[in-house]
């Protein structure tokens, strides 16, 4: 054996910046954790008992389905309809995270070596996943526009060869944007010129604050569409592993779910208790998403009066993150110096690839929480700017 698989970076070990990091975290001992964004860490985990309760009985059935089971994917279905999007459970592929799905979908659409244009800024997940594929990422941009983020349109002229999917974000993480109608029939008309496929990562899609709609039902002309969910954020349990694909065929056609069923079918990675979990879990996830949003709304109130200014603050169109801009110091420093004087752990903006020094991003979920009598507070002294 001469090595490993070129699919993986050649040095797998922490950069110097994460090393340093974690040396200080170490020194530094009791610190606020800005950067926790999972509700089973901030005290908003989902109630499962009633599900379970309903749904136990069914953990030792197993029934294999590429597509995944039929009772789930019409309670995927039935989620959609709720929020006014229509998908036949039939276009509906469960998997077992939004990381398999995009795997899947990569496995499905492309060659490799191709090319796949994601955000920047952006998660940097998506670099790893397509590069595992033996794929390639070309970026595209977010811009500041006035007091908000925008899609640069134009940057999306000046993708490579052998270029196979567009992949947007709605949310954005870690900006906030939201798609306009505006950014979505340009997007369709170049996915359609350039015969394109498109992938909707809407994992935050739950939790839009400036009531800008979802693009299930926009015009998608002949362009093959993937919108990708799960338990993860919609009832906050990524312990869970339930994701799913819905899907618009466009130009494919009926020869898109065999080929994804295909893919599907070589691992069935869904869990029984997953699947049984789907319709009792997703049944709740209004009432869920209320207690989130409420979280979040709160902090952004907090951010607002602390930074009004939208050159530091940006407005949040929805997601769980903020993302801040303070000019005359990198980064790194920033990060560093908010953990050692401070005892505020945030991320760095090169983590997201935000083109200018001085972004940090924080979370929406653990910021300014009074976990000891269960109410927020606006502790602005506490606030490390």
């Amino acid at each position: 054996m001469n090595g490993l698989s070129q699919r993986l970076p050649e040095d797998l070990s922490d950069s110097p910046f994460f090393m340093q990091l974690s040396a200080l975290k170490k020194k530094v001992g009791t610190f606020t954790d800005l950067t926790l964004s999972s509700p089973l860490k901030v005290g908003l985990a989902f109630d499962l008992k009633p599900a379970l309760d309903e749904a136990s009985q069914k953990f030792s059935i197993w029934n294999p389905d590429s597509s995944g089971w039929e009772e789930s994917r019409k309670a995927v279905a039935a989620y959609f309809q709720e929020r006014g999007g229509y998908f036949h459970p039939e276009w509906i592929q469960l998997t077992s995270s939004t990381s398999e799905a995009y795997s899947i979908l990569f496995k499905t659409l492309c060659d490799p070596g191709d090319v796949i244009l994601t955000p920047l800024p952006g998660y940097p997940l998506l670099d790893s996943l397509a590069a595992l594929e033996y794929l390639k990422t070309a970026p595209y941009f977010l811009k500041r526009e006035k007091e908000k983020w925008a899609l640069d349109l134009d940057s999306l002229c000046t993708f490579p060869a052998h270029t196979k999917i567009l992949l947007l974000v709605s949310p954005n993480n870690p900006t906030g944007h939201v798609l306009s109608h505006a950014e979505w029939d340009a997007v369709i008309d170049f996915a359609s010129l350039e015969n394109l496929a498109i992938i909707v990562d809407e994992v935050f899609g739950d939790f839009i604050y400036d009531g800008t709609e979802r693009p299930w039902n926009w015009d998608s002309k002949d362009v093959p569409v993937f919108f990708l969910g799960g338990f993860s954020k919609s009832v906050g349990s990524p312990q869970l592993k339930l994701g799913w694909i819905a899907y618009r065929p466009g130009r494919l056609g009926e020869k898109l779910k065999a080929a994804i069923e295909f893919v599907a079918d070589a691992y069935l990675s869904v869990a029984s208790p997953a699947f049984a979990l789907a319709e009792p879990m997703l049944r709740a996830s209004k009432e869920y998403e209320e207690k989130i949003s409420e979280r979040v709304q709160e902090n952004l109130q907090i951010l607002r009066k602390k930074f009004p200014s939208t050159e530091i603050f940006p407005q949040v169109q929805g997601g769980w993150y903020a993302a801040l801009h303070f000019d005359g110091e990198e980064d790194e420093a920033l990060t560093l110096r908010l953990l050692e004087e401070k005892k505020i752990l945030v991320q760095p903006g090169f983590l997201f690839d935000f083109d200018e020094d001085g972004w940090i991003v924080i979370s929406l979920l653990s910021l300014m929480r009074n976990e000891n009598s269960g109410a927020s507070r606006e502790n602005h002294q506490n606030l490390p700017f």
